[in-house]
């Protein structure tokens, strides 16, 4: 497996019993597939412990550093900063909640050789049932909208090209930032496929994907993205 210049960067949002936990899994297994690699922790405005354990991870690894957002700004808004803030050839993400193993990044890696995108799909998801239902619902709407062709949109574990950043402009600052990646890349012509990866349950910490507002949100963006494909 040929080993690329990558990050790898995590969204926090008041992830204190999960973040130093994922770091370290970061720093274990990073090695093994890059020469040339940095992590970045993106805490988006954590009220609880998140922001002082990223700090003081960050003063044990010099291949480590974190954005804070003053305020909570909204997922989207913090995938935005682990995407500018990126420095390698390639860039990965997953969430800083652990319910993916970042050794799985090993599936993802040997398909970037011929994609510009390689999405990890959720085996067996370990959510609630409504929350499934509302995912399968939300992907089949965000494929019949833009044709994306992926099964689970907004599975947080995802492996890019850097360069896809320099060419398009990301908006959402909400749970819509997947779809609008995915969408803005293929109308660019950037390959995307897919590989399954196992998914665990959250074993600290409480979602706020499913909130109402977060909701809510999500499709007033979709609606406002597709207006303006429908307008170029």
């Amino acid at each position: 497996m040929k080993k690329y210049p990558i990050t790898i960067f995590f969204p926090c949002y008041n992830e204190e019993a999960n973040v130093e936990r994922v770091t370290r899994e970061a720093m274990s297994v990073l090695p093994s597939v890059s020469d040339d690699f940095e992590i970045i922790i993106v805490n988006d405005g954590s009220h609880d412990r998140t922001g002082e354990i990223a700090n003081r991870l960050a003063g044990e690894h010099t291949a480590l550093r974190v954005i804070h957002h003053e305020k909570n700004k909204g997922y989207g808004a913090a995938l935005q900063s682990g995407f500018n803030n990126a420095t390698k050839e390639l860039v990965f993400y997953t969430d800083g909640d652990g319910q993916f193993r970042i050794e799985e990044i090993k599936k993802l890696l040997p398909l970037i050789e011929k994609y510009d995108i390689v999405s990890g799909y959720r085996i067996k998801r370990q959510d609630p049932f409504i929350r499934k239902v509302n995912a399968f619902l939300w992907g089949w709407l965000v494929n019949i909208l833009f044709k994306i062709k992926v099964s689970d949109v907004d599975a947080a574990f995802k492996l890019y090209r850097r360069k896809i950043f320099d060419e398009i402009i990301l908006e959402s600052q909400g749970a819509l930032i997947d779809t609008e990646i995915l969408a803005k890349a293929k109308a660019k012509g950037y390959t995307i496929t897919e590989v399954g990866v196992n998914h665990y349950s959250r074993v600290a910490g409480e979602q706020t994907g499913a909130k109402l507002s977060v909701i809510l949100k999500a499709f007033r963006e979709l609606f406002k993205l597709k207006k303006s494909f429908t307008k170029a």
